[in-house]
C-alpha cells in the first residue's frame, strides 16, 4: 500500500488551504475528492474574504477567477408585500484596492485553487470516493479506503474535509449523527443577465457588486433567510430554512425558492435573466454548541464537517480556509519536531482555533440557534411588523403623526404582549451580548 505523511479528504476551501500549506512545507500529501473536479459538487452563495486567503496566497488576486468586489451591502426585512431596508452599506473604502470581499463562482474558484494544490506539490486524485477510515490494533487512524481496487492508502495524519454530511466521521465513530435542526438546506439558482444590465439595475459599475440578505416570512415562519449576490453577468440568489424546519412544515426548497423570485422587490431585479444553474447544499448552522470532536489519534477534521459556519453573518469560507491552514501548520510544526501525530500533539490544532477569530466568534454567537429554533416567530414578526409601521407613519391620511406612533405601538402590543416584547429582549440580549 502507497503511504503519505498526510491525505487530505475533499477538496473545497478548507481542504484546498489545508493541501497548500501542507504541500508548501514539503510534506507528502495526497488530497482525495469524490467529484469529477474540484468544485463540481461544491455549492456556495458565494463570498471569498480576502484575508482569509491572503493568509494563504498573498497574491491570490493576480490569478484567481473572482468576479465583484463587494462595494455594498444590503439587509432586506420582506413580507408578502413589503420591503424594508434594514441596513444598506456602500463605503468608498469598500472600492478601494485590495478589496476586502468578493463574489465568486465556486466550481471556477475550486479548479483554481486546486492548481495552486497541485503546483504546490500535492498528488490530487477526483472521482475517488473514500469509503471508511482505517485504524491499527489501537484504534488510531492510519490510512483511508477508497471504492478503487487496491485502494487502501495509509497516512501519518488524515484530515476530514468531507463536507456538511462528515460521513467519514460519523461512520468511523469518531462523532454522532448531524441533527436535523443543526442543519439548514439552501437552494441556489445562477441567473444570467447582460452585464450592462445587470450594473443598471445594481447601480454599479467596473468591478464593484451588491450583496443583499434577506429575512421576513419568505421562509414561511421557518428560521432561514434569503440571499442575491451579484456577478460579472449573473445573480446567484438562494434561500436557506433549517432542515428540522423543513420537515416539519413539508415545504419543497423549489417552492421556497419561487416564492422569494416572485417578490415584488426581488422580481425586477432578476426579469428577463436566464437560469443556467441550480443546487442544494446542506450547511451546519449549529453553532459553537453543536461542534464535535475536533482531532484524535491520527486525525483532524475542517471546514463544514467541523461545522465551522458563523450563521450570523452567513460566514462559511473563511472560517473553513483559516481551519485548514491552522490543520496544516499544526501538522508541519509537528513534523519539524520531530513528534508523532498523536491526540496529546493534535491538540495544538484546537488551541490555534481557540486562538483564531473563528472559535471567538462561534462562542459569541453560541446561543444564536437556540434562541431562533425555540422563538421562530422572532423573523416573521419583527420583519412584518418593521414594514406595517413604515406603511402607517408614511401614509399621509390626515391623521396626526401622534396618533399614528400610538397605534403602532398599540398594534405591536397586540401582536406581542409586553411580557413577551420584554422577554424577547432579554433574549436577544443573552444570544447577541
Amino acid at each position: 500500500m502507497e503511504k503519505f505523511d498526510v491525505v487530505v479528504v475533499g477538496a473545497g476551501p478548507a481542504g484546498n488551504a489545508a493541501a497548500y500549506n501542507l504541500a508548501r512545507a514539503g510534506l507528502s500529501v495526497l488530497q482525495l475528492e469524490r467529484g469529477e473536479s474540484p468544485g463540481t459538487k461544491n455549492v456556495q452563495g458565494a463570498i471569498l474574504y480576502a484575508d482569509a486567503l491572503e493568509k494563504i496566497i498573498p497574491d491570490f488576486r493576480d490569478s484567481a477567477p473572482l468576479e465583484r468586489h463587494v462595494a455594498e451591502q444590503r439587509m432586506w426585512l420582506l413580507d408578502e408585500n413589503q420591503t424594508c431596508t434594514g441596513v444598506s452599506h456602500r463605503d468608498a473604502r469598500f472600492s478601494q484596492q485590495p478589496y476586502n470581499r468578493y463574489t465568486i463562482i465556486r466550481a471556477r474558484f475550486d479548479r483554481w485553487f486546486s492548481e495552486q494544490v497541485k503546483s504546490a506539490g500535492a498528488l490530487v486524485i477526483c472521482e475517488t470516493t473514500v469509503t471508511g477510515l482505517l485504524k491499527d490494533d489501537a484504534g488510531k487512524v492510519i490510512g483511508v479506503r477508497t471504492e478503487r481496487a487496491q485502494g487502501d492508502i495509509l497516512a501519518d495524519c488524515v484530515i476530514l474535509a468531507d463536507g456538511a454530511n462528515a460521513l467519514l466521521g460519523e461512520r468511523a465513530g469518531l462523532r454522532p449523527a448531524i441533527k436535523a435542526e443543526d442543519m439548514a438546506l439552501v437552494v441556489k439558482e445562477v441567473l444570467f443577465l447582460p452585464k450592462e444590465t445587470l450594473e443598471a439595475r445594481f447601480n454599479i459599475s467596473g468591478t464593484q457588486g451588491v450583496v443583499i440578505e434577506i429575512a421576513g416570512n419568505v421562509t414561511h415562519g421557518m428560521v432561514g433567510t434569503g440571499f442575491l449576490y451579484t456577478n460579472k453577468d449573473s445573480i446567484a440568489i438562494g434561500i436557506g430554512c433549517m432542515l428540522g424546519d423543513m420537515k416539519r412544515q413539508q415545504l419543497t426548497p423549489c417552492q421556497l425558492l419561487e416564492g422569494l423570485k416572485r417578490h415584488s422587490a426581488v422580481q425586477p431585479l432578476i426579469d428577463g435573466a436566464e437560469m443556467k444553474e441550480y443546487s442544494a447544499h446542506l450547511i451546519p448552522e449549529g453553532g459553537y454548541r453543536a461542534l464535535p470532536q475536533l482531532y484524535g489519534e491520527g486525525w483532524l477534521v475542517v471546514g463544514d464537517s467541523a461545522g465551522f459556519v458563523n450563521a450570523v453573518h452567513r460566514e462559511g469560507s473563511n472560517l473553513a480556509m483559516t481551519s485548514g491552514r491552522i490543520a496544516a501548520e499544526t501538522l508541519i510544526a509537528l513534523r519539524q519536531a520531530g513528534k508523532p501525530f498523536t491526540a496529546a500533539n493534535l491538540a495544538g490544532y484546537k488551541q490555534g482555533l481557540d486562538d483564531s477569530f473563528v472559535m471567538a466568534d462561534l462562542k459569541k454567537y453560541q446561543g444564536v440557534p437556540e434562541l431562533l429554533n425555540q422563538n421562530p416567530h422572532i423573523l416573521d414578526l419583527y420583519p412584518r411588523f418593521v414594514g406595517d409601521a413604515a406603511r402607517e407613519i408614511l401614509t399621509v391620511d390626515g391623521v396626526p403623526k401622534r396618533d399614528k406612533q400610538k397605534k403602532i405601538l398599540g398594534e405591536l402590543a397586540r401582536r406581542r404582549s409586553l411580557l413577551g416584547l420584554l422577554g424577547d429582549a432579554y433574549k436577544f440580549w443573552r444570544a447577541f451580548r
